[in-house]
């Protein structure tokens, strides 16, 4: 008798190693009809639209009103309730009675008003909590909250901030001008020297000496007793450009030629000299300290007194980082830390703070794990703050009053996944560690304005988002708020992915991914894999936190099994984890990817292990083009997306911060070197105007590939900058999958006249 569909699910759910599975049953490859193939195609491109505004109580939004109490809305099914929390009795409850309210309103704007519906927003409660004004239709009204009288108000709304922060960009501008704290003078630079003004008459101005053509100075930096001035000489680089056309303009005629400075692995870079100004003595003094080559901002703080100042420095090729002092009066160097790891300093998490007492707070991996360090001034011993084989991954406050921390870290739980974002505190000593978010998931938290308390919201990619008040220095809990409801999205089939764990490349070392199934699964045939992939060390990425939709389902609901993990070489992990990427980006995490998912296919025969494709973009589409380069034996389809196929041909910075400075190792790890070396389907794409990764680098690859007679397809985007394809190469991925993977052809689209 044939097993059953029901009956084949409920044995791959209780069987604990499914490899056995595969003698009972013929576990056949997934290959749809044409029908049911167009109705994949569908359900793909309608799932986001179809779940979205069907989980509810995912976010809370505070609106304080003091210290102690806020409000907050929910909204379940189109019913609006209005919450109002007393964090000082830690309670809960509604805002105001909503159907007095409703019924008042409904008097004097003569609509129909209901108690779940009330569609006002943008309110403000009086100081003794007895009144609110609040917006509908945008008029304002006032209520009592007392006898629920509703009366028009003149009262402006409260403003609201919709202002997203901004990114900082990497090359920030480095010029300042400006007066001296004490108002005596102004410092501007002209025509490449530094021009020290007084702001009376009584003293001539002063300035730098002149400087050879393209040298100038930038960031200057003011000692607090207004005497001396840091400059720093700036000798330019080569600020070689690269260059893009694009073929298509909007206005239609000629293409268009683009440039922009753009400095590349081995480049010359602008040469920084510090220098200090005495504006009594009006005499200028290079500090004899190697000179700085990059292109970004230095940290130059003076200590309290002015007496000296420290400034730090990362060596290029990222080996070494420093901070030295230099005295005021003489001019000497000391050196106050030297930070040598046998591999790289990791500039993306390199962070210090400098205290009003001269001590400075440092985040540094030289133990084995990102820890917090205090260094004491002026003996200069740097002692731990945080141990143990954890992860510090921010510092969101510092208190130096009572010369305590607020941060957030990783592992810090062993059994729970490592990546799992949590928040504490400790004091500058070390002691006191506490806990703030002690719920089990990845966490979020937003302060009150007092800082007093926090929101704390937690969730898993597979358990919805908690909410809860906390005390921030206790982490003791205030009161619970609310659990997000997800019924209606079960109701629609949707299905959580699967979080899974298997050992790496070593057999000891747990690797973290995620499981993403089609919804109509179907546990007696066997699924094509399909990686989402991007092994940047400057991150982890496998998604943590609860959300309803994720891209990598749509590519699932084709037909396939699509996983993500972050293999050894990503950042968040021991520095060992981390230095698997020194020198050695074409790594990728490989061989730990490819063990996860062979545990994978072992526990689940579903999982097809001799079909499996990879994408990605960036430096994701320098790893999935390198998949099929270095390890076809496994991954048989790839389709990259704006890859660096070259680390000499992308951004200094970021390939100089992972392999160092130019040398053989980036011609062996090139794609471009072994584009020979394809076996299986590629797929490469890339937006001809490009502003990240030079488009060049996947052009040079094309010409690799037709040079080394492979057979590949190309798709050059008009018009786009640095993407994973647009909805065109959207298309063109998913298509490449189905032909290669599934072994169907995609939907026909030419059969239909479209304008």
């Amino acid at each position: 008798m044939k097993p059953t569909r029901a009956w084949i699910a409920l044995l791959v759910a209780i069987v604990p190693s499914l490899t056995a599975a595969n003698t009972f049953f013929d576990f056949r490859p997934y290959k749809p009809s044409a029908e049911e193939l167009k109705a994949n195609y569908a359900r793909a491109d309608r799932l986001r639209t179809l779940y979205q505004g069907k989980a509810y109580k995912l976010t809370i939004e505070p609106n304080w009103i003091d210290d102690y109490h806020f409000w907050y809305r929910t909204d379940v099914r189109g019913e609006r309730q209005f919450v109002l929390v007393d964090a000082l009795l830690g309670s809960r409850k509604p805002a105001f009675d909503h159907a007095r309210l409703a019924k008042s309103l409904g008097a004097i704007t003569k609509a129909k008003v209901t108690a779940a519906h009330l569609m006002i927003d943008r309110l403000k409660f009086s100081d003794d909590m007895r009144a609110v004004t609040f917006s509908m239709n945008s008029d304002r009204y006032r209520a009592n909250l007392t006898t629920y009288e509703v009366e028009p108000s003149t009262e402006p709304a409260p403003p609201t901030d919709t202002a997203r922060p901004a990114v900082a960009n990497r090359r920030r501008p480095r010029t300042r001008e400006g007066d001296s704290p004490d108002g005596k003078w102004t410092a501007t630079i002209k025509e490449g020297r530094i021009v020290v003004d007084s702001r009376g008459a009584q003293t001539a101005s002063f300035s730098t000496a002149t400087n050879p053509t393209g040298v100038s100075y930038s960031q200057l930096t003011w000692s607090p007793d207004s005497r001396h001035l840091v400059g720093l000489k700036v000798l330019p680089g080569d600020h070689k450009a690269v260059y893009l056309v694009q073929s298509s303009p909007s206005g239609g005629g000629r293409a268009v030629l683009r440039s922009r400075p753009y400095d590349l692995p081995g480049d010359k870079l602008d040469v920084n000299e510090v220098w200090l100004l005495d504006v009594v003595d009006k005499s200028e003094k290079k500090v004899e300290a190697d000179p700085m080559e990059i292109d970004f901002e230095v940290g130059v703080h003076w200590n309290t007194s002015g007496a000296a100042f420290t400034y730090e420095k990362t060596d290029r090729g990222n080996t070494r980082f420093r901070i030295f002092e230099v005295s005021a009066a003489s001019g000497a160097v000391k050196t106050i830390l030297d930070y040598q790891p046998k591999t790289f300093v990791d500039q993306t998490t390199r962070w210090s703070q400098y205290l009003k007492n001269d001590d400075i707070l440092w985040r540094s991996e030289k133990d084995g794990w990102n820890r917090l360090y205090y260094v004491h001034r002026p003996s200069n011993e740097v002692t731990p703050i945080t141990t143990g084989d954890w992860v510090v991954r921010a510092v969101d406050r510092v208190d130096e009053e009572h010369r305590q921390i607020w941060f957030q870290a990783s592992g810090v739980h062993p059994g729970e996944d490592p990546y799992f974002l949590h928040f504490f505190r400790v004091g500058f000593d070390g002691t006191g560690l506490t806990e703030l978010t002690p719920g089990t998931g990845t966490h979020t938290v937003q302060f009150s304005p007092s800082r007093r308390y926090i929101i704390d919201t937690y969730s898993a990619i597979n358990s919805p988002p908690t909410h809860e008040l906390r005390n921030a220095d206790s982490g003791a809990l205030v009161a619970k708020l609310e659990t997000a409801d997800v019924r209606d999205l079960a109701q629609l089939g949707w299905r959580a992915p699967e979080p899974f764990v298997a050992k790496g490349r070593d057999g000891q070392t747990d690797i973290y991914g995620v499981v993403y199934r089609p919804t109509n699964f179907d546990p007696s045939r066997k699924y094509p894999i399909v990686e989402n992939i991007y092994a940047g060390p400057q991150d982890s990425f496998v998604p943590k936190a609860f959300g309803t939709f994720n891209y990598m389902q749509s590519v699932a609901e084709l037909g396939f099994v699509v996983i993500q993990c972050d293999g050894m070489g990503t950042r968040n992990r021991s520095k060992a984890f981390h230095d698997v990427c020194w020198k050695n980006l074409a790594d990728a995490g490989f061989p730990d990817r490819i063990a996860w998912m062979k545990a994978l296919a072992a526990k689940y025969p579903q999982v097809d292990i001799n079909r499996v494709g990879v994408f990605g973009t960036s430096a994701g589409g320098q790893n999935s083009t390198g998949a099929v380069l270095f390890h076809p034996e496994f991954y048989k389809v790839a389709v990259s997306s704006c890859g660096c196929h070259d680390n000499r041909m992308d951004k200094y910075w970021w390939n100089e911060q992972w392999m160092g400075t130019v040398g053989p190792h980036y011609e062996e790890q090139s794609n471009i070197t072994n584009a020979f070396r394809l076996k299986g389907r590629l797929l490469l794409m890339v937006g001809e105007l490009d502003t990240n990764v030079p488009p060049e680098s996947t052009y040079r690859l094309v010409d690799a590939l037709i040079k080394a007679g492979k057979d590949f397809e190309f798709v050059d985007l008009p018009g786009l900058d640095h993407t994973s394809g647009g909805t065109f190469g959207e298309r063109k991925r998913r298509d490449f999958f189905v032909k290669n993977l599934l072994g169907v052809d995609p939907p026909e689209r030419n059969s239909v006249i479209t304008r």
